[in-house]
């Protein structure tokens, strides 16, 4: 179940309907005092471990999106990115259904699979194939796709961490936590291979 789907359910119970009946607001005020609720409708504060991971999560298809604007026509990564922003709102969907708690029928329509996991690692190393050996350290750089990519990956390894708290406390699978962490190797070597694709110098680590 997607977080759209996952919207429109919360939006469904509060009742702000238009005065003619019919189309739901995008807003609902039920956040006002500064809690929110999670899939299983327990109010928690916004603050709270779980919207933090949510929002990370959020941020990080945002920059891919972004990411995806810049690559170049004949690149092979902007139908990979799109498929991975999807994979992320099924993420979210998971994440805002604590395994503990929530219904099997919700656990059923949040349920992450491991495949996702194995498809990933084969993008890794099919890109990894096609790139020259890594010999130095290099800076987030390569043109606007690559260093777009960077940056989402750098986001990514943030969105890792702050799934690490859930993912300690059982309340979410371990499918989710080893996708979330290949995807940050995957958009390594995306940027990479951006890069490569459009003739752009990585820029190398140099001590000074």
């Amino acid at each position: 179940m997607s977080l759209h789907r996952i919207l429109r359910t919360f939006l469904s119970t509060t009742r702000n309907y238009s005065a003619d009946g019919g189309r739901i607001r995008i807003y609902t005020r039920t956040g006002d005092k500064g809690t929110s609720s999670n899939y299983a409708g327990q109010r928690l504060p916004k603050d709270d471990a779980l919207f933090e991971a949510l929002g990370s999560n959020d941020e990080l298809s945002s920059s891919l999106g972004l990411a995806r604007e810049f690559c170049v026509p004949q690149s092979t990564l902007p139908d990979k990115l799109q498929e991975i922003q999807c994979l992320l709102q099924d993420i979210g969907s998971h994440l805002a259904t604590p395994r503990s708690s929530a219904t099997p029928t919700k656990l059923a329509h949040t349920e992450f699979s491991m495949s996702h996991v194995t498809k990933l690692e084969k993008w890794i190393d099919e890109l990894d194939d096609q790139l020259p050996p890594l010999t130095n350290f290099i800076l987030p750089s390569g043109g606007k796709a690559s260093s777009f990519l960077h940056l989402s990956r750098t986001i990514c390894r943030r969105t890792e961490r702050r799934v690490v708290p859930l993912y300690r406390d059982g309340q979410v699978d371990e499918a989710v936590f080893k996708y979330l962490n290949r995807l940050s190797d995957f958009l390594f070597n995306a940027a990479r291979f951006e890069a490569q694709l459009e003739e752009k110098e990585e820029v190398i680590y140099q001590r000074k």
